[in-house]
């Protein structure tokens, strides 16, 4: 009975032996390959930061100087008070025809997006009434 549980003794001794040999293998191998990956990814930002971004930059500035130079050039008719000018957005005045109630207000912001004008926060399409309740000057 002694040799018999000595054998399966030894056995699982061996076994569990082998099992740590193999996985420290396959953790000095995972490392080796974690530290490759590591080099790889440093000579990979340094190729970027180094050789293609300065070189994107440029290419970017050539492009972009001139239109900006352009733009600046523009003869635009614009109001020197109108700190928020963007030439691509339209401002609409209220009339004494169209949106009487918001002429003089703080409130009114006459901007058109997309087609559609933002008379104010409270009152996005207007008032319908001749006065605002909002009315600020």
């Amino acid at each position: 009975m002694e040799d018999w549980s000595r054998s399966i003794l030894e056995a699982i001794e061996t076994a569990v032996s082998d099992m740590e040999k193999f996985l420290k293998d396959v953790t000095e191998e995972l490392n080796g390959m974690f530290d490759e990956l590591t080099k790889i990814s440093e000579e990979i930002t340094d190729e970027v930061q180094n050789k293609i971004l300065p070189d994107l930059d440029e290419y970017i500035n050539d492009i972009f100087e001139p239109i900006i130079d352009i733009y600046l050039d523009l003869d635009l008719d614009l109001d020197v008070e109108d700190e928020h000018f963007d030439p691509f957005v339209t401002y609409v005045q209220p009339t004494e025809t169209e949106h009487p109630a918001c002429r003089g207000c703080q409130h009114y912001h006459g901007q058109v997006y997309g087609g559609n004008l933002l008379v104010c926060g409270m009152h996005p399409m207007g008032t319908e009434t001749e006065t605002c309740p909002d009315w600020e000057g």
